[in-house]
């Protein structure tokens, strides 16, 4: 029996080649997205590995990326290193550092050498073996002199004896580069800037303070033992780790960013690996109606029903096992144009050091053949049902059964989908996910099983244009769909699922975009805004930006924004970025209040809440909340007011924020114009004020409505391209069943060639039969889209997406597009029909 299966699925080798492809091209997007992620983890474990010493010592709870967007640097007093000297016999070495992100960096034209996303970095400069860099030519910096990675000097084009302008809160710093150094592992992106001690301390302006200091053990000492003795020396207020726990915890810390891209990207190859397995599941029944006879006599010769079934399983194990070694083969090619996606975002990996994990295969493999032998359960068990009597007969095809059964559960899935997406808009909390998602997903389901029946009420009517215009043909067209609708519903229901989801998005960016305009024309007084780039996180600059905005003639009023983390607590602990404004911020910019008045509350030095927050923490207006902003520094402040609705934040006066933690930065700026002032002129005066400021920009509101449209633009794109493979799969799909139907339906089509249809209108038959299948898979899909875009427009309306907008152009696009697809789908098929030997196709059985 195994040598009767094998010899079957070699003899229709090329009816299963795109079923192959189908799974070629899912397993590749999950092998793909664990080689890419393996390897980036690889890439920094590497790093973190080696580029840390032996024991780090740093100032107790001290989170530098938070510094890094409020300008506060949490610091070590110098003294430190001559008690570790003196106190830690085990140290071979005690090296004082000061490692700085909130700066900007500019060549002699002004161009910023700070690179977008990843940080930017200025550090103490020493050579040890645990440092990432080594000195690839000039010389160590002394006094006014700055060393530059490999990586930023050849994207930046800087050479040894330029000078740069290191930009920084404290004030602005000329350097002459040095020397270029390269790094010893990967760079992941970052820019490096290294100087003296003496210039990385003048630049963090906290006299001779350092961030953290490096210990190296002494031979035959262990990493514990020496943190040991650290710990003995300094007591509490530092945080001490040695080599392994620093690298422990940087790897943790970039695994939740490769756990958000993992498993979205998985989560996009389900979709794909689902629209996939409509193709199998098609071609299996179609190739089982085609054996009807074949499988009749395996039954009559004494196969028994549960070895025809294996039999058909069998096929379905080695399609998947030949799909998943493609696919490996394909993931690798998907990897490497992932690490070049990412080195346009600054990301630097090599290709060559690509990830060729065990989990990679293992995924491949099992998604492979899981996804093929799901999808053939049903047709085999339909085989395993042909009787020996088959063998005597010429039915092509086993009687239709009846749609009710499906369409009665479809209808009620139905209902329960949509009943979920009513209620996750009537609830709060995680709850109101778990119910839209629900809701989706048998709403999805419904659509798939009520499908047939639908094909039938729904095709009609789409055909109509398509019969107008080509008379008979295109009734035939019509006809050929319809007479199997579950096989037409299968083959459009791929192109639905991929098409609802990225109508649904469209609806959502749409929705996003015009909600943000809304909010910036109902809530934005300022006239201008003045920060750092919206493709980065925050940076902070000095108040002298401020202060020279202030000056620009027409200028009415400035509104300062700085941010800084804290935690509050409740009845639970809320980590939150706070946000510090002045007291004129309702003339900047217009925030709701469930309770309270946010003006008053800023200029009583009382904290502002959100709505949200005050839930969390079980608290209302007049209570009293505690604050820890880390290093030792807390407060209690009492609510004076809880903001709602899109533009709801938390926040504290400026001034308030300078008596907690002095020396914090402004990240952004709110400017107002003077009644009457001519805004091209003020424009142009505060470009020039700010000339020498190069780490801010300047943006009117249409500049900043432009930016948001461009990010949530990008991100849409981005879904698109991500559901392009499911659409490329459900394309093959609609090949594959017009591929096997031609092969069905060879003996009808001699016939029609023998009554006089011509070769032109076969290959119309089957184009607008193919055309028919596309639309109605595309009509199906926007309208769940549509659905779910509603739904999941009205369950963030209370976050900020208060308008709802349907992208009617898009949804006109994607139909037209449809057809084509149907249309190019239909070229190989159509052709194949075309040509048919009449009498051959005739004689065909």
């Amino acid at each position: 029996m195994f040598k009767a299966t094998l010899r079957s699925f070699l003899a229709h080798k090329g009816r299963l080649f795109l079923s192959v492809l189908a799974v070629t091209l899912a397993t590749a997007f999950v092998a793909g997205t664990f080689m890419f992620t393996d390897t980036i983890t690889r890439t920094f474990d590497r790093i973190f590995a080696s580029a840390n010493p032996d024991v780090t010592v740093t100032p107790a709870d001290a989170d530098f990326d938070a510094d890094a967007i409020s300008g506060r640097t949490a610091s070590i007093p110098a003294e430190t290193v001559d008690t570790l000297r003196g106190q830690v016999p085990d140290a071979q070495d005690v090296m004082p550092e000061v490692m700085l992100q909130s700066i900007t960096v500019v060549d002699a034209s002004d161009e910023k050498l700070n690179p977008e996303g990843p940080p930017t970095i200025l550090g103490t400069w020493y050579e040890a073996d645990w440092s990432p860099l080594e000195l690839a030519s000039g010389t160590s910096p002394e006094g006014d002199e700055v060393i530059v990675d490999a990586d930023t000097a050849e994207n930046k084009d800087v050479a040894v004896g330029d000078t740069l302008r290191i930009i920084a809160g404290t004030g602005e710093y000329r350097a002459t580069v040095s020397g270029i150094a390269s790094f010893s592992t990967t760079n992941p992106g970052a820019a490096y800037f290294m100087v003296d001690l003496a210039t990385a301390q003048e630049v963090m302006g906290q006299g001779d303070a350092l961030t953290n200091i490096s210990l190296q053990a002494a031979d035959g000492v262990s990493d514990e033992e020496l943190k040991d003795q650290v710990l003995a020396a300094l007591g509490d207020g530092y945080t001490v780790e040695t080599r392994e726990e620093a690298a422990a915890t940087q790897s943790e810390e970039i695994g939740e960013f490769l756990s958000f891209i993992r498993y979205g990207m998985l989560g996009f190859a389900g979709i794909s690996l689902l629209v996939g397995g409509f193709l199998i599941v098609n071609t299996f029944g179609m190739l089982i109606a085609q054996r009807t006879r074949e499988v009749g006599l395996l039954r009559a010769v004494g196969a028994t029903s549960g070895q025809v079934r294996r039999s058909i399983l069998v096929e379905a194990v080695l399609l998947g096992v030949v799909g998943a070694t493609l696919g490996l083969g394909a993931g690798a090619g998907i990897a490497l144009l992932l690490i070049w996606l990412m080195s346009t975002f600054g990301m630097n990996l090599r290709g060559t050091e690509l990830a060729f994990t065990p989990s990679a295969v293992v995924a491949a493999y099992a998604v492979g053949i899981f996804i093929t032998v799901v999808a053939a359960l049903v047709p085999a068990r339909r085989a395993s049902r042909i009787s020996p009597m088959a063998a005597l007969t010429e039915a092509a095809a086993p009687a239709a059964r009846p749609l009710a059964p499906r369409v009665i559960s479809g209808a009620l899935l139905g209902a329960a989908g949509a009943a979920g997406l009513v209620a996750a808009i009537q609830v709060d909390g995680a709850a109101s996910g778990l119910l839209f998602g629900a809701g989706v997903l048998l709403t999805l389901l419904a659509a798939v099983l009520v499908g047939p029946a639908l094909a039938k009420i729904v095709v009609p009517v789409l055909s109509w244009p398509f019969i107008k215009a080509f008379g008979s043909v295109g009734r035939l067209g019509r006809q050929n769909v319809l007479r199997n609708p579950r096989r037409a519903n299968a083959t459009a229901a791929a192109l639905m699922i991929g098409l609802a989801l990225a109508g649904g998005t469209s609806i959502f960016a749409a929705s996003m975009k015009t909600s943000f305009f809304e909010q910036i024309d109902n809530a934005l007084g300022a006239d201008f805004q003045v920060g750092g780039s919206f493709n980065a996180p925050p940076q902070p600059f000095p108040g002298t930006v401020a202060d020279a905005v202030r000056d620009v003639d027409g200028v009415e009023t400035v509104t300062r924004q700085r941010m800084v983390q804290a935690t509050m607590s409740g009845d639970q602990d809320v980590q939150v970025m706070l946000n510090a404004v002045d007291t004129n911020f309702g003339e900047a910019m217009a925030i709701d209040y469930a309770e309270g008045d946010g003006e008053q509350a800023l200029r009583g030095g009382e904290l502002i809440v959100t709505e949200d927050q005050a839930t969390d923490l079980g608290i209302a207006q007049g209570d009293v909340v505690p604050l820890d902003f880390g290093s030792g520094v807390a407060a209690q402040l009492t609510v004076g007011a809880i903001s709602q609705g899109g533009q709801a934040m938390s926040a504290v006066s400026i001034d308030t924020l300078e008596d907690l933690l002095p020396g914090t930065q402004d990240v952004a700026l709110m400017v107002t114009m003077a009644s009457g002032a001519d805004a091209t002129a003020v424009e142009k005066a505060l470009g020039t004020a700010l000339e020498p400021y190069p780490q801010v920009e300047l943006r009117d509101q249409t500049e900043i409505k432009d930016e948001v449209a461009g990010q949530v633009d990008f991100l849409l794109y981005l879904v698109w391209g991500l559901l392009a493979l499911s659409i490329i799969i459900a394309v093959l799909g609609v090949i594959n069943t017009l591929a096997l139907s031609v092969v069905e339906r060879t003996r009808e089509i001699g016939l029609l060639r023998a009554v006089g249809t011509t070769r032109v209108q076969i290959r119309r038959m089957v184009r607008l039969e193919s055309v028919m299948i596309a639309v109605y898979g595309a009509a199906l899909g926007l309208v769940l889209g549509l659905a779910w875009g509603v739904a999941g427009q009205r369950l963030l309306a209370g976050e900020g997406l208060t308008e709802l907008t349907i992208p009617w152009d898009t949804i006109a696009y994607v139909l037209v597009g449809a057809a084509a697809v149907g249309l190019v789908a239909a070229i190989g098929p159509a052709v194949r029909a075309s040509r048919m030997n009449v009498l051959g196709a005739i004689a065909t059985e």
